[in-house]
């Protein structure tokens, strides 16, 4: 294909996407389902990959998340995001409302009234039109540069105004809008569905759910939790012409450019449309696909917010007004613990059933052990509950008045109620975790993790025939996976003959594979593929890693107290003592070591590989850069050494000019790998 018949296939498939992307996201009218709206992203991303010279920031493929980052980077705010004052009273709107009053003249002023989204605040910067920055509140003055896992929110422009948008003005030199990112009731309840099923603690609410996936490092993770953001605001305007003078403009001009703005959002004459305000939004509340817990009233017009001012801490000119969650008061009856997929041991109240909600309660999550001792719940008690973010029932309380004679507090198990092996909690962490790598509970997602081609890379062995080895008994630990037959294999669904003596070949080979893959394999908590490989290189054995004390562990640069307190923690386990002694029974070899290279350009730096290899898969290239003694890095920094950018390289080859950092081709990479030996 020609460049310029590919430009033009590029420009008619952005245009038909961004077109999707609006319908979806701002019109909420869908055309196309999901599985074709990827199709022709990835044709995009495929064409792109072809000619690099093509991709342009704003395209729709930058929305699909890049590599993990390493870290966050703080960024001050130019202007700084305060917090706002809340109320539940009416009598406190209306002293809100006499204040104003008092500054600007009764009747001198209106009020823009809009629902209160129950989500995370972020701010977008544009510059030109394109989005530069995206970063959340921190502590008002500095906050997280948030940018890479806002471009996978579909509704976020990555440039302005929209296509397809009314706006026909001049697009500001600078703009920084305000918002709140969220995950839609329908999407938490899928997210928290996927994490029942594999048995993982599940988000206590929508608000939590969205903090905790924009502080992922992984894009693609993000992108996959399907968040939204609703833009409310506008903190600055540069550039021609003048800014809006008020809240209901400001609304206007941001919806006109494309930005999704907040439905029920209404200019009130005064305090009582305010209040007309918050009882027609309380009568939908319920109803919404989205989670708010009440209105925010803003004074409307520029000027006058100017004259209110500020307090150190909030703005005179605006307030929330928050509805009462609903509850409901019953007995508790029992506490359960459950054990998920990562042995995460997790309470749930079983309750008197009661009507929340328009549903009945049976059931109720009280999180983790510390919520417990918060709560003092004990069985017996009476407690209320409330529906959070309408979802998920919670105990909020306990009415200790009414507690009966006798109640004893709750003895949270100290060992895991699967397999009876001990139970604790890591550093940084709240949940209680079982500690047994071969508790039934996790033995399918250790399985899966084990088989894995940066670890153990044994061939056909997928999640359905895992299901089935656990589910019928055939393999109790990993260690049986290597007193598998060819018979055993074949009893199983789907399973033929040849199949089978696939799968046996692939277990069979992977009793010789390097111990740091064995080490990775294992699943030791904080213990990455990197890190594996250099414990392998420094112990040389399983045994010398298993013997290893904390302070042998921390004298190693690539490992810090919390790795090296979950090292020792892992091998001090009985069980997993058993388990090497079984694999080595088995024939797995414990010492085989890929000793990293003599000197050569690699060794000691700092490697980030972007954009596509073509002529060797990533996870290989950083495996020999970890052979050759360098570190492979999934983001630039200062602290890098080297790029290798591929086809399709975008945000990184750009911060690695910026930091003046050396960047190689692919090829210029595979004439240096060639004179190591390696490749």
């Amino acid at each position: 294909m020609k460049l310029r018949e590919a430009k033009k296939q590029i420009e008619a498939l952005r245009k038909d996407l961004e077109r999707h992307n609006r319908l979806y996201y701002l019109d909420a009218r869908p055309e196309i389902p999901d599985f074709e709206y990827d199709k022709r992203m990835r044709e995009l991303a495929d064409l792109e990959r072809a000619f690099p010279e093509l991709l342009t920031p704003d395209s729709p493929s930058q929305r699909v998340g890049g590599a993990p980052l390493e870290s966050f980077r703080s960024v001050a705010h130019a202007v700084p995001m305060l917090s706002l004052d809340n109320t539940y009273s009416r009598e406190e709107l209306a002293d809100f409302d006499d204040r104003v009053a008092k500054v600007l003249g009764a009747g001198k002023y209106a009020y823009f009234a809009e629902e209160k989204i129950d989500g995370v605040s972020i701010t977008l910067v544009y510059e030109k039109g394109f989005l530069k920055l995206g970063a959340t509140r921190g502590d008002g003055k500095r906050g997280d540069d948030i940018t890479e896992n806002v471009k996978t929110i579909g509704s976020v422009p990555l440039r302005i105004p929209v296509e397809g948008s009314s706006f026909r003005g001049k697009v500001p030199d600078l703009l920084e809008v305000r918002g709140e990112a969220y995950i839609p009731k329908g999407q938490f309840e899928k997210i928290n569905a996927g994490k029942e099923k594999n048995g993982e603690e599940l988000f206590a609410n929508p608000r939590n759910a969205c903090a905790g996936s924009l502080k992922l490092l992984d894009p693609k993770l993000v992108r996959a939790r399907k968040l939204d953001a609703f833009i409310h605001g506008m903190a600055r305007y540069e550039g021609e012409g003048d800014a809006p003078a008020s809240q209901s403009e400001a609304m206007a001009f941001l919806k006109e450019m494309g930005f999704k703005t907040i439905p029920d959002a209404r200019k009130c004459r005064d305090i009582a449309g305010v209040f007309g305000v918050i009882d027609a939004i309380e009568t939908k509340r319920v109803a919404l696909p989205y989670e708010i817990d009440g209105v925010v009233v803003k004074v409307d017009r520029v000027d006058d917010q100017k004259t209110l001012g500020f307090t150190s801490r909030s703005p005179r000119w605006m307030i929330a007004y928050k509805y009462a969650a609903e509850r409901a008061r019953t007995k508790l009856l029992d506490i359960r613990v459950q054990v998920g997929r990562t042995g995460v041991l997790t309470p749930v109240a079983v309750l008197e059933p009661v009507q929340l909600a328009g549903t009945t309660v049976s059931r109720a999550s009280l999180h983790n052990r510390d919520e417990i001792k918060r709560l003092d719940a004990r069985i017996g008690d009476t407690v209320f509950i409330e529906k959070s973010g309408e979802i998920i029932p919670q105990v909020i309380s306990v009415d200790v008045s009414m507690r009966p004679a006798g109640a004893k507090a709750f003895d949270f198990p100290k060992t895991c109620p699967v397999c009876g092996e001990d139970a604790g909690k890591t550093a940084g962490e709240v949940a209680v975790r079982c500690r047994n790598p071969l508790c039934p509970a996790k033995l399918k997602a250790a399985l899966k993790h084990y088989a894995g081609r940066e670890a153990m890379d044994i061939e056909n062995l997928g999640v359905s025939i895992i299901d089935q080895l656990v589910e019928k008994g055939f393999v109790k630990d990993l260690a049986d996976l290597y007193t598998l037959k060819t018979t055993d294999l074949e009893a199983l669904e789907r399973m033929g003959e040849k199949s089978a003596n696939n799968l046996t070949e692939g277990i069979e080979q992977s009793r010789t594979r390097p111990l740091a893959n064995l080490i990775f394999g294992l699943g030791i908590p904080d213990v990455g593929v990197h890190t594996a490989f250099i414990l392998a290189d420094r112990f040389g054995t399983l045994d010398a890693l298993a013997a290893a004390t904390a302070g042998d562990l921390e004298g190693i640069r690539e490992v810090g107290p919390v790795t090296a307190a979950s090292i020792v923690r892992f091998f001090r386990q009985a069980s997993t003592a058993k388990l090497i002694k079984k694999m080595k029974a088995a024939g797995v070899r414990t010492d085989i070591v890929e000793k990293a290279a003599g000197d050569n350009s690699f060794k000691g730096k700092t490697v980030v590989l972007t954009g596509t290899l073509e002529k060797m898969e990533r996870s290989g290239a950083e495996a020999l850069l970890r052979k050759l003694g360098a570190h492979p890095s999934g983001s630039v920094s200062k602290k890098t050494d080297l790029v290798v950018a591929g086809p399709g390289a975008g945000s990184k080859l750009k911060k690695a000019a910026e930091l003046g950092i050396p960047v190689w081709d692919e090829q210029q990479f595979l004439s240096e790998l060639a004179r190591t030996g390696l490749q």
